[in-house]
């Protein structure tokens, strides 16, 4: 898939977000839509899945452990097909099944997830379990930066460079704000990726928001053997929404009515441009 392509389902991702978000009148969705392109590149280009066979047996996993930023992994499975876009606006509606957090019941969820940290864990666990099972899946999974203040990420880091799972991918959204503020003030995680090289991991840094930086990252820990992977993807919070972009006060806030047009018509331009870009390709 060209990058076109994908930028445009990245755009849709988040649309998707800010829709759920917004209908739900709670929600995360800063730190959502720092990870749309990972996301989507993720679902529309890299893991092997199926929306039509969601569960089947030698599918890629992926493990959202920093699970509060459910709305991104749910609108991706949604334009992916897992279920109806739709949907999204029933986004922790009592009797919806798009709870504020993944759950496993949900079509394309691997693992339920949210208290931070434990998503990786379970990341590992499945990694070493297809390496013991002589399965050729792959697992990802991704974690915020202020997650990284959890120690159990260091456990299960520590066990996964250990058993050389180099069939497991660790993706950190390095946006550099959390809750409380920037994680350099609240609780510095850095430097991360000599930290993740400290427990074996190969580390490769690159931009959140460049796909070809994306898909070369992932192609380069498929390629990797006999350790794990680390990317740490430098993004930023509340990308595509110009009013939310680097502010911590989007971390876990819905936009009102207002802001919500206004997110809407941010994302309606970005659409406006990247068809006139294809229209342009199209005329070559």
């Amino acid at each position: 898939m060209d990058n076109l392509e994908l930028q445009k389902h990245a755009n849709d991702v988040r649309k998707g977000i800010v829709t759920a978000v917004h209908s739900a009148k709670a929600g995360h969705p800063g730190g959502s839509l720092s990870a749309a392109d990972m996301f989507t590149f993720l679902y529309f280009e890299e893991m092997n899945i199926d929306p039509e066979h969601p569960d089947k047996a030698d599918r890629d996993r992926f493990v959202l452990s920093k699970g509060h930023t459910a709305p991104g992994l749910y609108s991706a499975l949604a334009n992916r097909g897992f279920f109806p876009v739709e949907d999204l606006t029933t986004l922790r509606k009592l009797g919806s099944y798009l709870q504020g957090h993944p759950c496993i019941h949900i079509p394309g969820v691997d693992m339920s997830s949210g208290s931070l940290g434990q998503g990786i864990s379970a990341a590992v666990g499945m990694a070493m379990a297809g390496m013991m099972d002589q399965k050729t899946f792959r697992v990802y999974t991704l974690l915020g930066d202020g997650e990284l203040e959890e120690g159990q990420v260091w456990e299960a880091a520590m066990f996964a460079g250990h058993r050389k799972l180099d069939n497991l991918c660790v993706i950190v959204d390095n946006n550099g704000l959390q809750i409380d503020g920037p994680v350099d003030q609240v609780c510095s995680p850095y430097p991360i990726d000599k930290k993740f090289e400290a427990f074996n991991f190969h580390v490769i840094n690159i931009d959140a928001h460049d796909f070809d930086q994306i898909r070369g990252a992932l192609k380069e820990a498929r390629e990797t053997k006999g350790m794990p992977t680390a990317i740490v993807m430098h993004s930023l919070k509340g990308k595509g929404v110009s009013y939310m972009e680097g502010s911590v006060d989007w971390h876990g806030k819905a936009p009102n009515d207002e802001e919500y047009a206004a997110a809407m018509a941010d994302l309606e331009k970005i659409a406006e441009k990247l068809a006139g870009q294809q229209e342009k390709a199209g005329d070559r």
